[in-house]
């Protein structure tokens, strides 16, 4: 791989940035990607074990922190594996080869008859041996990063190595890094923190956007009895040395204060909105928009079928409620904070308060699950404000779950309108698929225009307030909107537009898979329409229209281990005789995750029961994300996305009027519970010696689909509107 390719290579292109050899034989690794549950650092180190012949227990790994870990940007659209797994390969495959030369010129040996194992390297001649930590006594790996170095996946079956622990039995695998202080509780998650002279803080909130602080009364602070108040235009906070007098001082706060609003949110229905407010519209030709003039959509012709499909507004929900723990002392300001990015938060924050970014110290603390852009950068930032009001102290900050609810920002509203022409054999001849959703991206990101200070919440409220960011057109190719909007199969001709659409009510960012889960979804339910028209099985009507063969193969791996059977045009499964009714039904769905990454196909069980509810039984399934270096964390990520996706499916819709966001607990803001979770299997497709493929997002598109088709074949209501509550599933079917 050219370095250029894999943006963490280039920007720490040493093996020191990711690994170094200890005198006592140990290996350190490191990655900038953080461990949000997703065993990146089990999958690197196993990565580097492998390459260097060393027993896993002999890898020591360490949290991102900035200084300390190659800087990776954010840990984000399924990349660790492809950038940060690889890196680390050929960092360890480069070590590997100079420890050896080292060996050789010490042991008088031929590197080729020397092996590495055990911490150790050999001479198959002679049987002598020399440590690793040996080898680098006063001489460290400072050496460039060969980016064709020869690994372990290409020295072919001789190369070295420990042994492959990928098939290995499950009880015989490595026990990944971060689990054995999950179980025992040894682990401190960042809300857990306590140093010495600890602060608490709680933020006082505006009822919403669009509201600023109006009134306090001049004696407040006088009763909140130990806590301090800090105030700067309409931001506010209070900090106190015990817990519980912080939310009763926050709540005295949030009593007195008084709030102006020029203008509500607007409360018009989401669809509305994505139609009638102002739109760039750009054409997407092999995944990248074009500024050029958007195509006309397809004529009316003998056999084209439209549908429009409908997602809501939806929330990250991270179980526990963001929090940061902050210190300014001495012109320094330190973080702890679950985000998913050290680097660029550091930057951002600095910006923000003005100051020199090497004055600012960000490490990763285990949280909140952060896939996306949760309230944990925000959370940060509120507690460098308290702490640089109150130096000296360290300020543990956190989040109430009526704060993450209201305040994180979602994933967009989208519609997405299709057509299809079909020829006399039923085949697509035409493809038309129109997304229209406001931006999947307001991050305080490296290289994005303008500052970065609109991108968090605080600043917004500040006496000297941040604007919102304005909404710039994602040109890149597969990026949010259009994510996934390009179909899989090979269609004589397509036509993909997107719709960037502005002045759209409530605060949005990154949602795990941004735009491919709703895109999947519309496309590949839109596809089972299809075939329901030409009379077609929808597994056959699939196959017959791909042509990549390892899109075919994680479909055929999926439909067999499921045991799917061939059955014309669909919603005919019902235990009702015939779809329109309730009973048990199977949906099938496939996609490549940007059209770039790992390969998934899923395969659903449901019933619809008499009260319109659907009750998931089971599913499968099968994906392609190259070389599997961890199957178990792979098989994880795969079966955490299909229940996210489920809850998405099935339940999941952020609820606002005018006066601000009222789905605000689980009750007002249901989640699929563990009872509800269906038998889940999972089909690895390894393809050793290919590239490793990101895959924590892949089975989220397909998900939603084959579980939309499921409830169409189990009742022959075809849904578009999500979630598939038993309301919009009754709407549906008394207006097909």
């Amino acid at each position: 791989m050219n370095a250029d390719a894999n943006p963490s290579l280039a920007a720490n292109p040493r093996v020191e940035d990711w690994i170094t050899v200890r005198p006592d034989g140990r290996v350190e690794v490191r990655t900038g990607k953080v461990e949000i549950g997703q065993r990146i650092t089990t999958a690197v180190a196993l990565v580097a074990a492998r390459e260097l012949g060393l027993p896993f227990d002999r890898i020591v790994t360490a949290p991102a922190r900035t200084g300390l870990s190659p800087d990776e940007g954010y840990t984000s659209g399924s990349n660790s594996m492809e950038q940060s797994g690889r890196a680390v390969r050929l960092a360890a495959a480069t070590a590997r080869r100079e420890l050896v030369a080292r060996a050789a010129r010490r042991l008088g040996a031929d590197p080729s008859t020397l092996e590495t194992r055990d911490g150790l390297v050999r001479s198959r001649e002679t049987n002598r041996t020399v440590g690793f930590g040996e080898l680098v006594e006063g001489a460290p790996l400072a050496l460039p990063i060969d980016p064709e170095a020869a690994t372990l996946a290409t020295a072919g079956p001789d190369g070295w190595g420990a042994p492959d622990t990928r098939t290995a039995p499950r009880s015989s695998r490595p026990e990944p890094l971060h689990l054995r202080g999950l179980v025992t509780g040894a682990l401190r998650f960042v809300h857990d923190l306590q140093p010495e002279g600890l602060l608490h803080a709680r933020v006082v909130r505006p009822p919403h956007y669009h509201a600023a602080l109006a009134s306090l009364p001049d004696d407040l602070e006088a009763g909140l009895e130990s806590a301090r108040l800090v105030r700067d235009g309409s931001f506010l906070a209070v900090a106190a040395e015990d817990e519980r007098h912080a939310l009763r001082a926050a709540a005295r706060v949030a009593a007195a204060a008084r709030w102006s609003a020029p203008r509500g949110l607007d409360d018009r229905p989401a669809h509305e909105q994505l139609l009638g407010n102002r739109r760039e519209s750009f054409p997407v030709r092999g995944g990248r928009p074009r500024e050029e003039p958007v195509p006309e959509p397809p004529p009316e012709a003998p056999r084209t079928i439209r549908a429009v499909y409908e997602r809501p507004y939806q929330m990250h929900g991270s179980l526990a409620p963001s929090a940061a723990l902050a210190r300014f002392a001495e012109g320094r300001l330190t973080v702890w904070t679950h985000s998913q990015g050290v680097y660029p938060l550091r930057a951002a924050i600095a910006e923000v308060l003005g100051l020199d970014p090497e004055s600012v110290d960000v490490a990763h603390a285990p949280g909140a699950g952060c896939y996306g852009h949760n309230g944990s950068d925000d959370a940060a930032l509120e507690a460098a404000l308290v702490a640089r009001a109150i130096p000296g102290r360290p300020v543990l900050l956190k989040w109430s779950r009526e704060d993450e609810h209201a305040w994180e920002p979602y994933g967009p509203a989208m519609r997405m309108a299709l057509a299809a022409r079909l020829d006399e054999g039923g085949d697509v001849r035409f493809w038309s698929h129109e997304t229209w959703s406001d931006t999947h991206v307001v991050r305080a990101r490296p290289g994005a225009a303008g500052p970065r200070a609109g991108c968090f919440l605080a600043p917004r409220y500040l006496a000297d307030p941040a604007p919102e960011p304005a909404r710039a057109p994602n040109l890149t190719v597969h990026g949010g909107i259009h994510r996934n909007a390009t179909p899989p199969y090979a269609f004589p001709e397509t036509r993909i537009v997107k719709h960037l659409v502005h002045d759209l009510p409530l605060r949005v960012s990154a949602l795990r898979t941004l735009g491919a889960y709703a895109n999947v979804f519309a496309a590949e339910s839109f596809l089972d329409e299809a075939a329901h028209a030409a009379g077609a099985d929808p597994l056959d009507y699939r196959r017959r229209h791909l042509a990549d063969p390892r899109t075919r193969a994680v479909l055929d791996a999926a439909a067999e281990r499921f045991g799917w059977t061939a059955r014309a045009g669909g919603g005919q499964a019902g235990d009702s005789g015939g779809g329109g009714g309730t009973g048990t039904g199977r949906g099938i769905a496939v996609a490549r995750y940007k059209n770039a990454k790992s390969y998934c196909a899923v395969a659903v069980e449901a019933r619809v029961g008499e009260d319109a509810a659907v009750r998931l039984l089971r599913a499968v399934i099968a994906a392609d994300a190259g070389e599997v270096v961890d199957p178990d964390g792979l098989a994880a990520q795969l079966e955490g996305g299909f229940v996210q996706a489920a809850s998405w499916t099935l339940l999941e819709a952020v609820a606002w009027d005018r006066d601000g966001i009222t789905s605000r607990d689980w009750e007002s803001y249901p989640i699929l519970r563990f009872s509800a979770v269906p038998e889940i299997e999972t089909v690895l497709v390894d393809r050793p010696g290919e590239p490793f493929l990101g895959a924590g997002e892949a089975s989220c598109g397909p998900a939603g689909a084959a579980i939309a088709n499921a409830v169409f074949d189990a009742t022959g209501v075809r849904a578009r509107r999500l979630p598939l509550t038993p309301e919009n599933l009754r709407e549906a079917a008394a207006d097909p």
